[in-house]
């Protein structure tokens, strides 16, 4: 590869590389994480070797799990009545839960949030209406401990799923569309391959 054509490639990825991290952010400040530990996480590095040029997108762990969601493990397992269970929230994943594929407590995580939210449901209580017959007043009954709340909550995440949020999948899309048409060609880069490679580096250092 002769240095002009690599200088040229290499500004193009770059411009890429900005449009992409550039994307991200805003999709995640449209989610309300716009100052999260992922997006303050979140940058690209070039690497310039003598006849090839390699990019690396770099964030927190969880940032794949957050783009990609994660597949529940049991879906089926939660209540058919509450409203969300019993759904699978990303069916096409490469994630899932009890797979050793995703990392993390949950509950921890979940735990404190609920505290700091100070979010907790009221145990149903058994009362009688107007007619004189007993119904189930869910405002009724005393209010859960928090660590209840989250092993409610941290179940229905961990059997149901948590749904893709394409944060980083739709601005990589976009601005690999934006590419001069001729630095794709010359360079043999599609889509598909493109992003299944900077994805597996997303950690790099």
């Amino acid at each position: 590869m002769n240095n002009d054509k690599l200088k040229h490639f290499k500004e193009g990825l770059n411009q890429f590389a900005k449009a992409v991290v550039f994307g991200s952010l805003n999709e995640l400040k449209k989610q309300k994480k716009g100052s999260s530990k992922l997006a303050r996480s979140i940058m690209y590095k070039d690497h310039v070797y003598q006849n090839s040029i390699a990019l690396d997108f770099i964030m927190n762990d969880y940032g794949l799990f957050h783009d990609k969601g994660v597949k529940g493990k049991n879906p089926n397992a939660l209540s058919k009545y509450a409203k969300y269970y019993g759904v699978q929230k990303a069916p096409n994943s490469p994630y899932k839960f009890g797979s050793g594929k995703s990392k993390g407590k949950i509950g921890d995580g979940i735990l404190g949030f609920v505290k700091r939210k100070k979010f907790q449901f009221q145990h149903p209580k058994k009362i009688r209406n107007s007619k004189g017959d007993e119904v189930s007043n869910p405002k009724a009954g005393q209010f859960m401990s928090f660590k209840t709340m989250s092993y409610i909550i941290s179940r229905s995440i961990y059997m149901s799923g948590i749904k893709p949020s394409l944060f980083f999948t739709k601005p990589f899309e976009a601005a690999f569309k934006q590419l001069p048409k001729n630095l794709a060609e010359d360079f043999a880069l599609d889509l598909e391959n493109f992003i299944e490679f900077t994805t597996k580096d997303f950690n790099k250092k």
